[in-house]
């Protein structure tokens, strides 16, 4: 008698090590954060070798200082110079970024050129934070202000209302907010004197230390508060049209008027319906503001002499602070890079479609 033999279905074979980096290197989150790095190595290459073709160097603006303001001679100014920048310029440009990647690699910046002996990263540490307290405040505010006066807008359609802050919104997005704040200064600082512009100088007044104390904070607001008004009015104009578009095109869906055939408030209707759908597309583009606090205050923290990160920018690229310069773009870079990363990944969990595109 012949037997059959009896066949098992085989277990499913593991995947190998290729499918695995094809799924790894597939997924969506992934890929963003590769070409994020990517990014960022480019720039902060790019970045390295453009600071290095600006003309001039630590070392002969140094040397043409004492020439001009000591009368010391050439060869003696050139050899003080060396003698204290820890810097050699005459090495080989692709050394000299080996070295600056390898350092990079352990979370080293490296020292100030004009400043011997302070670390680039305590330079940073030290101003960045007022940017952040400037400008945050200020893109809070505006973006606030500006979702709910283009909510009003977009609702009050045609309106003497709407007119008056459509114009308003568009004058605001089309000047920039440098000449904004020289307006402020000449004619309500110094013509009209509603505030003491001279002694608003700098982010603390001598003698105040830092500290978690009333006399610290109000001093802190004092000579902050113009740049953050300067920030706030000017930023509204931008959120006002995109909450403004936003909004009108929630207003035209099927769900609102539905909502309002069953005899909903209108207050109703615009807080729980209306206002949190048309939100939902700003929150990303607020995320990626969020990335350009700190690289977006260059002017208006000189001409307040607001002392922030903006400030010690520019004076690292006047004075040719090659060091400083390099890791302020880095930390304006990442800052972006990573804005941009978090508006992808946060839209993507918002609409799941976004996903799916990417893949196919």
């Amino acid at each position: 008698m012949a037997t059959t033999a009896v066949t098992r279905p085989s277990a499913e074979a593991a995947p190998t090590l290729r499918q695995r980096l094809r799924a790894f290197f597939g997924n969506y989150v992934v890929r963003k954060i590769l070409k994020a790095l990517i990014t960022t190595w480019a720039v902060t290459t790019f970045t390295f070798f453009l600071i290095r073709l600006l003309p001039g160097n630590p070392i002969e603006q140094f040397v043409n200082q004492l020439i001009v303001t000591y009368g010391i001679p050439y060869n003696e100014a050139q050899d003080q110079a060396s003698a204290l920048f820890a810097i050699d310029f005459d090495r080989p440009i692709g050394l000299q970024y080996l070295d600056y990647v390898r350092n990079l690699l352990r979370g080293d910046m490296g020292m100030s050129i004009l400043s011997p002996g302070t670390p680039v990263t305590d330079i940073i540490k030290t101003w960045l934070p007022w940017t952040i307290f400037s400008v945050g405040t200020g893109l809070i505010l505006s973006f606030i202000s500006g979702v709910v006066l283009g909510l009003l807008m977009a609702y009050r359609r045609d309106s003497l209302f709407d007119h008056i802050l459509t114009l308003y919104a568009s004058i605001m997005t089309s000047v920039p907010n440098y000449l904004i704040a020289i307006i402020v200064i000449v004619f309500f600082g110094v013509q009209l004197e509603w505030f003491p512009i001279a002694e608003m100088r700098g982010v603390l007044s001598p003698g105040i230390e830092p500290g978690l104390s009333w006399t610290f904070i109000k001093d802190a607001i004092f000579h902050a508060s113009v740049p953050v008004i300067v920030y706030t009015i000017t930023g509204m104009g931008g959120w006002m049209l995109t909450m403004k578009s936003s909004t009108i095109g929630v207003l035209e869906e099927d769900y609102v008027t539905i909502s309002r055939a069953k005899g909903l408030k209108d207050s109703r209707i615009l807080t729980s319906y209306v206002g949190r759908n048309a939100s939902l597309p700003i929150f990303t583009q607020l995320a990626i503001a969020i990335g350009f606090v700190v690289g977006g205050s260059v002017i208006i923290e000189s001409l307040f002499q607001y002392r922030g990160i903006g400030f010690t920018l520019l004076q690292s690229v006047q004075r040719r602070d090659y060091t400083l310069m390099q890791g302020v773009f880095l930390m304006l870079t990442f800052s972006v890079i990573f804005a941009n990363l978090l508006a992808d990944i946060l839209y993507s969990w918002i609409d799941p479609r976004i996903r799916l595109e990417d893949q196919g």
